[in-house]
């Protein structure tokens, strides 16, 4: 993977840099449609659940004060003597919001990570590259797409826009956003589900520290409230591995100053052990909402990673 940014007269913003060349060349093509309907402003290639106004026709309603006149059906008024409005079905753009967690766990980096500029990559960081390149393939194809960056509240709330230049705000708030506070899942889902109103898609991108009963209700939140969701779960490889050998100082991240000193090696079956319980507690429960669940450990190349399961949704939406 290699920067974008230039130190000549041609730089670019800082927060271009987010745009890997690399990345965007392995996914710039791939469409990331929805699988259900929804809602969202212009027409385009995701079937609405409303009413609207494109080529193909639903039915007639009778006219009310205030319709658009052009769209009375003359022909059916000259048989009836009564207008009619003419209704079609409305083929419109994907609605997305990313929901990106900017808690102090997220700043965890692994030496195993995968590097940018020959560094590993923090989980936070490894994250915020995959919300660029949804951003950046979103936007491509006229979609409108938000942001929300969270810890223990939401941190900033940028509603859905389609506008090109848009890009522009969201990665600069994606640059300019470092993780910090600690970790608040549940009740931050909770208040974006009563916030965004039309259902659309919800591209969450975390290392879900909370507890799984607490996150799946929070889910179930957003399912009632018909959105499609991709729950991205980003955790570091020594996370998932546990490798650690010698007796070893462990911070935590999210409380400065707490920290303890454990002999990796007592731990380590028990650790996993806990792990693969949480792992599978999270997928069964996506599955039964029918959630897309992607685990990504920031050992894999993101923008592999990335396009990997694009293209696997791609197919399965095109079934």
């Amino acid at each position: 993977m290699t920067d974008s940014a230039h130190s000549s007269s041609t730089a670019v913003p800082p927060q271009f840099q987010l745009l890997d060349p690399e990345a965007m060349a392995k996914i710039n093509r791939i469409e990331l449609l929805a699988r259900q309907t929804v809602e969202g402003f212009i027409s385009g290639r995701h079937r609405s659940p409303y009413r609207g106004y494109s080529a193909e026709f639903a039915e007639h309603r009778e006219y009310a004060p205030g319709d658009d006149l052009r769209d009375l059906d003359w022909q059916v008024y000259a048989k009836s003597d009564r207008y009619y409005i003419k209704q079609y079905i409305e083929e419109t753009n994907l609605r997305a919001t990313i929901l990106l967690d900017a808690s102090g766990s997220m700043a965890y980096r692994g030496e195993n990570a995968a590097k940018h500029n020959g560094i590993p990559l923090s989980k936070f960081e490894y994250a915020r590259f995959l919300a660029a390149c949804l951003v950046r393939l979103l936007l491509n194809q006229q979609d409108a797409v938000g942001l929300v960056t969270f810890d223990t509240a939401i941190r900033r709330y940028l509603p859905s826009r389609t506008r090109v230049n848009y890009m522009n705000v969201l990665l600069e708030e994606m640059f300019n956003t470092k993780p910090g506070e600690e970790s608040a899942i549940a009740p931050v889902f909770h208040e974006v589900a009563e916030r965004v109103h039309r259902r659309g898609l919800l591209i969450i991108i975390s290392d879900l520290f909370d507890k799984p009963e607490d996150i799946l209700k929070a889910l179930h939140h957003f399912r009632f409230r018909k959105h499609d969701i991709i729950l991205m779960h980003v955790m570091a490889d020594e996370e998932l591995t546990f490798p650690f050998k010698h007796w070893s100082q462990f911070r935590d991240l999210e409380q400065a100053g707490n920290h303890v000193e454990i002999d990796p090696e007592a731990l380590r079956s028990a650790y996993l052990s806990e792990v693969r319980t949480f792992l599978n507690s999270i997928e069964k429960g996506c599955g039964e909402m029918r959630i897309d669940y992607v685990p990504f450990s920031t050992r894999q190349d993101f923008d592999l990673a990335l396009a990997s399961y694009l293209s696997h949704r791609r197919s399965l939406v095109k079934r």
